[in-house]
C-alpha cells in the first residue's frame, strides 16, 4: 500500500531544452489502475524530438522497464499481475474500443497520438495524476496500459531494449516476413536499425547488411558484432554497387530504412531490392520528394510500406529474445545516468553531449 503523501521524484522537460525535477505525490489509485516503480528507461529519438520542440512540460520516456508497486484488484486480475512483478510497458494507452483497437491495431489508434489523447512519454503534467513519463521513480498505471511481464534475470540494460527491439520484430518478422535465405539491407545503424538487424537475424535472415555513414564508424562495428553479415559506409562506398557484389547480383529480398532525414536513403532502397520485393520506411523524412521517380516500383512490382510501432505479439518476441540471452546484448549500452542527469542523457542521446551514444539509458534509483 501507498502511504498518504507519498511522492515522486520526476524529470520534467519544461521546454527550451531544460529539465527540472520536481516532486509529485502518487495518486490514490482505483481498482482498475496501479503504480509502477520504474527500474530503468531507454532514451529513444523520439524522446529527443519532443525534448527539442516542446510545447507544454511533460515528463519524457517511454521504453519503461519497472516493477509492479501497487495495483487494484480489477487491474491485477485483467494484467495477470501482481505487486512486485517486473514488467515492460508498451508507450500506447489506446481507448480499447475503436475498430483499430478491436482488429489489434491498436497502436494506431487515435487515443495514442501525441496532442490527442494520452501516450507515455508524451503527456503533459497538466493531465492528472501527471506521472505519464519514465523519467521519474514512478509512473501512473492507465486501466488502458499494455503491459507485459519480463523474466526478473534479464540485465536492466538489455531489458530497456524491450521496445526497440519489438519494433524489429514487428518490422522484420511480421511484416517483413524474413526467414532462411533471405537477404536484408537495413539503412542506417541507430537503434531501431541495430534492433531490426537482431530480428532479422533471429528470423534466420541469411545475410543482413547494415549501411551507415562515416559519422557512425562505431555503430557499423558494433552492428558487426551483434551478428550482422555485412557493412556498408555510405560515405565512402557505393551501397548499390556494394549489395550487387555481396549478393551476386541478385540484390536484397527487403530493405528498411530508419534513417533521419534525407531522401537519397529511401532512393537507394529501391535501388537495391530484387524484383518484387519489398522497401519498408520507418522513419520521417519531414520534406517532400521533387523528381522523384516513382516507375521503378511498377517495373520491379515493389511492396513499398510504411512501418511503425509494435504490436502485442512482437513486444512478446522481444521479450523472449532479451530472455534468452543468445546475443550480446548489452554491448548496445553507452551510457545510463542518474535521473538528476536526465537533461545530460537526452543531449546525448541527441548527440548534444557526452560522445559516441548507443543505447542510452535513465535509472531512477541509481
Amino acid at each position: 500500500m501507498i502511504a498518504v503523501g507519498e511522492t515522486s521524484l520526476s524529470a520534467v522537460a519544461t521546454g527550451g531544452l531544460q529539465t527540472e525535477i520536481r516532486e509529485f505525490k502518487l495518486p490514490c489509485i482505483a481498482p482498475d489502475e496501479g503504480i509502477l516503480r520504474v527500474e530503468i528507461v531507454g532514451v529513444c529519438g523520439t524522446d529527443v524530438s519532443h525534448y527539442r520542440m516542446l510545447r507544454e512540460p511533460m515528463i519524457l520516456g517511454h521504453h519503461v522497464i519497472g516493477h509492479i508497486d501497487r495495483i487494484g484488484e480489477v487491474a491485477a486480475k485483467r494484467w495477470g499481475l501482481k505487486e512486485g512483478d517486473r514488467v515492460a510497458m508498451e508507450e500506447y494507452i489506446p481507448c480499447g474500443h475503436c475498430e483499430l483497437c478491436r482488429t489489434g491495431n491498436y497502436r494506431l489508434c487515435s487515443d495514442t497520438e501525441p496532442g490527442v489523447g494520452i501516450r507515455y512519454g508524451a503527456t503533459p503534467i497538466a493531465v492528472s495524476p501527471s506521472l505519464f513519463g519514465g523519467f521519474s521513480e514512478y509512473m501512473y498505471l492507465h486501466p488502458n496500459a499494455v503491459v507485459h511481464k519480463l523474466p526478473a534475470h534479464v540485465p536492466a540494460v538489455e531489458a530497456a531494449l524491450t521496445l526497440p527491439l519489438s519494433n524489429g520484430f514487428e518490422w522484420m518478422r511480421t511484416i517483413g516476413q524474413i526467414g532462411p535465405g533471405d537477404v536484408v539491407v537495413i539503412q542506417g545503424p541507430g537503434q531501431q536499425g541495430l534492433a531490426s538487424a537482431l530480428a532479422a537475424k533471429a528470423a534466420g535472415a541469411k545475410a543482413v547488411i547494415v549501411t551507415g555513414r562515416s559519422t557512425s564508424v562505431r555503430r557499423l562495428e558494433l552492428a558487426r558484432q551483434l551478428g550482422a553479415d555485412y557493412t556498408v559506409n555510405v560515405s565512402e562506398e557505393d551501397v548499390v554497387v556494394r549489395v550487387r557484389e555481396i549478393t551476386g547480383g541478385e540484390m536484397a529480398d527487403v530493405v528498411l530504412d530508419v534513417t533521419s532525414g534525407g531522401t537519397e536513403p529511401v532512393v537507394t532502397s529501391l535501388q537495391v531490392v530484387k524484383k518484387h520485393g519489398t522497401v519498408l520506411l520507418g522513419a520521417l523524412k519531414h520534406q517532400l520528394f521533387q523528381e522523384f521517380d516513382l516507375d521503378i516500383i511498377y517495373q520491379k512490382s515493389l511492396t513499398v510500406k510504411g512501418v511503425r510501432g509494435h504490436n502485442y505479439e512482437s513486444v512478446k518476441m522481444a521479450i523472449d529474445f532479451v530472455s534468452s540471452g543468445v546475443f550480446p546484448l548489452k554491448l548496445m549500452n553507452s551510457h545510463d545516468y542518474r535521473l538528476a542527469d536526465t537533461d545530460l542523457a537526452l543531449r546525448t542521446a541527441g548527440s548534444m553531449g557526452e560522445p559516441n551514444p548507443l543505447l542510452v539509458t535513465v535509472s531512477p534509483w541509481k
